[in-house]
């Protein structure tokens, strides 16, 4: 783990803090790291339902630490090289990892949610925004591409038209148009209360179930009838074979 990123887990409900609020909790190498080795520790957490990413501070994250990742050479270099098995650098996997966790992944979002850390809330699975946080794909203004992961979440979220505007422009964007153009779900005025209401809800239903339904919608969703058809079978046997099919609540 790392001082900038705290994990705790409690009756199965994992909370995910990025802890740098002085600097609106902007990405270092360390914290890109950190949030790896978070994401890939969940995975093999059995009593997990759900988890929630938050920012301490004024902000959910204002994205990468240029200045202070710049200097880095080596450190830099390395954490481009891909991981073989896995496909992602750790600039992808810190956002993308989440999408590998078995257990739903909630974004609450709120002031900054700039660059990387609009991916690191797109590689969640829903995501709740204050209706004053500001969103902005802002690699553009720094002469860069959204890659980590971004450009695959939107095109997940947004329609390629939206995906290329938001890119090109790099403006910032608050809460309720966020929503509007599908980059989040719901505008509240509590994101980290709301997301952790809603775990709680779901903590209640089947985690084989849960599992099994995001493992569907990940590999499935761009695939085509034949292939998606196969792979409802695969998961609804599975889960039969559980013992599933009586209600849970």
């Amino acid at each position: 783990m790392s001082d900038q990123v705290s994990c705790t887990v409690d009756d199965g409900l994992a909370v995910v803090r990025l802890e740098r609020p002085d600097k609106h909790n902007a990405l270092t190498l360390d914290m890109l790291r950190a949030l790896t080795r978070t994401s890939a520790s969940l995975r093999r957490e059995p009593r997990l339902r759900a988890v929630v990413l938050t920012g301490s501070g004024p902000s959910f994250c204002s994205g990468l630490d240029i200045p202070s990742v710049l200097p880095e050479r080596v450190g830099l270099a390395r954490a481009f090289v891909p991981q073989p098995l896995r496909g992602t650098n750790v600039f992808q996997e810190a956002c993308w990892g989440w999408r590998r966790v078995p257990a739903p992944v909630l974004a609450a979002v709120h002031g900054h949610c700039y660059g990387g850390g609009l991916q690191l809330a797109l590689g969640a699975d829903l995501r709740w925004t204050s209706p004053t946080a500001c969103w902005s794909v802002m690699e553009g203004r720094w002469g860069l591409v959204p890659d980590m992961g971004g450009v695959q979440a939107l095109s997940q979220l947004v329609g390629i038209e939206q995906a290329k505007r938001l890119t090109f422009e790099a403006a910032t964007i608050e809460g309720p148009e966020a929503v509007r153009l599908g980059l989040a779900g719901e505008c509240v005025d509590d994101p980290y209360a709301a997301a952790l209401a809603w775990a709680q809800e779901v903590a209640t239903r089947s985690p084989h179930s849960l599992a099994e339904a995001k493992r569907l919608f990940e590999q499935t969703w761009a695939q085509g009838a034949r292939r998606t058809l196969a792979a409802e079978r695969r998961a609804q046997l599975r889960l039969l074979l559980r013992g599933a099919g009586r209600r849970t609540r």
